[in-house]
């Protein structure tokens, strides 16, 4: 395993990028994971401001027509190795969006992603979960 993918497996800083067209629940639930009921930065997982720091890309929302561009962008931007990860049901399937106009592709058709936490929306503990068997994945347990 190279020194990047373990020291991402120890503290995991997430850059939070809505793709565009959501009702937001998903990110009032991961802003709950930072309370102190949650508090997951304990474990070392904290949202940063700038994708040139972050080790991960947290996608929440559906991939609009407008976003597309710009979605491809950051990711471009982030340090790589980069794993995304989609939260809700809107960016792991494109949820009551599919088939709309205006969202005519799904999160993974523009980014690999590398883990998805189903939800609408997905509750905190579904999230920590997921983030473990992320970590799992990384370290490369099955």
């Amino acid at each position: 395993m190279s020194l990047k993918l373990k020291a991402l497996t120890k503290s995991i800083w997430v850059y939070h990028l809505c793709a565009g067209g959501s009702c937001n629940n998903c990110d009032i639930e991961i802003l709950d994971l930072l309370t102190p009921r949650y508090d997951v930065e304990r474990f070392g997982i904290m949202l940063v401001g700038s994708i040139k720091h972050a080790d991960a890309i947290l996608v929440t929302g559906s991939l609009t027509r407008k976003a597309v561009e710009c979605v491809k962008r950051v990711y471009e931007q982030a340090a790589k190795p980069c794993v995304v990860i989609a939260i809700g049901a809107c960016a792991c399937g494109q949820g009551m969006f599919a088939n709309g106009p205006n969202t005519p592709d799904p999160v993974d058709s523009v980014l690999p992603v590398d883990i998805y936490i189903p939800g609408c929306p997905p509750k905190p503990e579904a999230m920590i979960l997921g983030i473990v068997k992320l970590i799992g994945k990384l370290r490369g347990k099955k």
